[in-house]
């Protein structure tokens, strides 16, 4: 993290997240006894018309219940924009009343209540402003959980936001599944959702226990981190075959982490998806259909990121 834009972003993915309201944030932190977090600038905040001060952030953070084991990391990167802004001019309060797009980044999240309780749902993430070479470009946002199936997506430039949940294990860990195939496929290829904010992560791939392929080290990314990985299978594994147990181990110091798998088959020419897997805590009923298991797990969670800016880019071989 490196920019306000990127900041904002992530902040705004706290607060969706603690499911909330600004006056529910500033009664916690008046509790707290430390930093006071008014509505009006915690607004300012996730609206990116400020950036805020070290000890709101951190207010704000701890009142959305943040781990506090969390909260050094968040202060770097906090340091690391500021030292950017600096470099750049930029440090400094924004004239009142000025334009958002002036400001370079608007983030929204708009929350639904339901009886003022904590059934409250996200119906919209985050929409976000970026200034990319001095245009402005703006995209809704829908988060694949907690979102109605009806709600239009519309994405632009630079690249959307999709919220997924997934698991991960280090080195010498691995997971397993089985997918669904057409046995009169001629090819099969396998596509792997993953967060390349963790650098270079390296397994082997076996299909019904035989060496297949393997998910080669990508170099990290920081701004989109989502990228959708594609091996593909050795036809002489698949052929005639209707269902593929996949083995994925880990052999990288940095681990490996899967959040959606995609299988796609070609059958008379045409390209094809024939199963897919929901990985993650939220999606127990998927992942029992798949029969998938990992052992080693040391991470389970949910992550916020955007794909890069051109489709063509989301996905690596």
């Amino acid at each position: 993290m490196g920019s306000h834009a990127e900041l904002v972003r992530v902040l705004a993915e706290q607060f969706a997240r603690a499911d909330v309201s600004l006056r529910e944030l500033e009664s916690r932190a008046d509790r707290a006894g430390g930093a006071r977090l008014p509505r009006a600038t915690c607004a300012d905040m996730l609206a990116g018309r400020r950036f805020p001060k070290k000890a709101v952030m951190l207010a704000f953070l701890r009142a959305c219940r943040v781990p506090e084991q969390q909260i050094p990391a968040w202060e770097r990167a906090w340091e690391r924009v500021r030292i950017t802004r600096m470099a750049i001019g930029e440090d400094r309060e924004p004239p009142a009343g000025a334009p958002l797009a002036d400001q370079g980044t608007a983030v929204a999240v708009t929350v639904r209540g339901s009886g003022g309780s904590r059934q409250r749902a996200v119906l919209l993430a985050a929409l976000v402003a970026v200034v990319v070479s001095g245009a402005v470009i703006a995209l809704s946002v829908r988060s694949r959980h907690g979102v109605p199936e009806d709600l239009p997506v519309r994405t632009m430039d630079p690249g959307h936001l999709v919220t997924d949940d997934g698991r991960a294990f280090p080195r010498g860990g691995w997971s397993r599944f089985t997918v669904t195939v057409d046995p009169a496929h001629t090819a099969v290829r396998l596509i792997r959702r993953l967060d390349v904010g963790v650098a270079l992560q390296h397994a082997t791939i076996t299909v019904n226990g035989r060496p297949a392929a393997e998910w080669r080290p990508l170099l990290g990314e920081s701004t989109y981190k989502w990228r959708d990985q594609v091996v593909e299978l050795p036809p002489e594994l698949t052929a005639g075959r209707s269902s593929l147990t996949i083995v994925n181990t880990s052999v990288s110091s940095s681990g490996f982490n899967e959040f959606y798998y995609t299988v796609e088959q070609q059958v008379d020419g045409v390209w094809s998806i024939s199963d897919e897997v929901d990985i993650g805590r939220e999606h127990p009923a998927g992942e029992a259909d798949h029969a998938y298991r990992n052992v080693g797990e040391d991470w389970a969670d949910t992550q916020t990121f955007a794909y890069p800016p051109r489709k063509e880019d989301w996905r690596v071989r």
